[in-house]
């Protein structure tokens, strides 16, 4: 590939932010043939297309939006360099990059977080991808941080270092004041459930569960997604499985109640970095607190 062209890649980046060429081009005081020249040029080099075109307006391909980001990380660092050098250096101020799993619970997350709000001398962004654009990131140095209820495997594992934030027990959860009397599955026949997917190791858990008391769960639904298994847990009047942490709120407000917690079944919580000499200094700190601190469990 030849050498990369910055000024090529810095035309392609506005592109992308507003994905149409003649607006760009009014900005940077350019043709429109002129623009769409220097992004073919660019393509060119590279050895594949960016853009895939729709109507009058530009999409990125899958390989474009992988650009993307390391434009995105490359500018952005400049747009801070200019402002430092009109404003200053804002001593101490510190930068953490975060990526989450999309399926993750909302309140894990913010509660995770809560140090980071309202500190003036930290700026972090949070990125929701899924488990391995997660860590292909967090080895290209695009993220400093990743959370997860997955520990990550394979070819990465010599450079990540992964920590258990925290375990919950999974709990059966309905709503307040349905419980069944007595032992499960006394009481459970004719009760609806969502459950999570079956791929999911809480979903193993809960089928060896059942099995083991001899009872079959009339599944009404499935979701991998743990902000959306809460929304069903409070609003469809079933059954569901997942941490009590996940519905903290509706429990507290006597919309839902905890029927069960399943012997020996937890759900995980990771945090992920590299293995690696120099991190912004607030990680430490956040990862050093006890889960207690945040889900208020020992």
């Amino acid at each position: 590939m030849a050498r990369l062209n910055y000024h090529h890649l810095y035309y392609f980046w506005q592109v992308a932010r507003h994905g149409h060429l003649t607006d760009v081009a009014r900005q940077l005081h350019l043709s429109q043939s002129a623009l769409s020249a220097q992004i073919r040029q660019l393509e060119q080099n590279m050895g594949f297309a960016l853009f895939e075109r729709s109507g009058r307006r530009l999409h990125l391909t899958e390989d474009g939006r992988r650009v993307l980001d390391y434009a995105d990380e490359i500018f952005t660092k400049g747009e801070e360099l200019e402002g430092v050098l009109r404003h200053g250096w804002q001593r101490g101020r510190q930068k953490l990059r975060i990526g989450v799993l999309a399926s993750m619970s909302r309140n894990v997350i913010e509660a995770f977080m809560a140090p980071l709000l309202g500190r003036s001398d930290v700026h972090f962004t949070l990125r929701f991808l899924e488990q391995g654009a997660l860590l292909d990131a967090l080895l290209s140095h695009r993220l400093d941080l990743v959370l997860t209820d997955r520990e990550p495997q394979g070819e990465g594992e010599a450079v990540w270092q992964s920590q258990l934030l925290a375990r919950q027990p999974l709990a059966v959860i309905g709503p307040a004041g349905r419980r069944p009397l007595g032992p499960f599955p006394r009481g459970f026949a004719d009760r609806a459930w969502i459950l999570p997917g079956r791929a999911s190791a809480s979903r193993t858990a809960f089928d060896a569960f059942c099995a083991l008391h001899g009872y079959e769960p009339r599944v009404q639904g499935e979701a991998d997604d743990m902000a959306m298994l809460r929304l069903l847990a409070r609003d469809s009047g079933a059954l569901c499985l997942l941490p009590a942490v996940v519905v903290r709120d509706e429990i507290r407000e006597g919309r839902l109640e905890e029927y069960l917690s399943l012997p020996n079944a937890y759900e995980h919580f990771y945090a992920v970095t590299l293995r690696r000499r120099f991190m912004p200094a607030i990680l430490p700190e956040l990862l050093g607190r006890a889960a207690a601190d945040y889900l208020g469990e020992a």
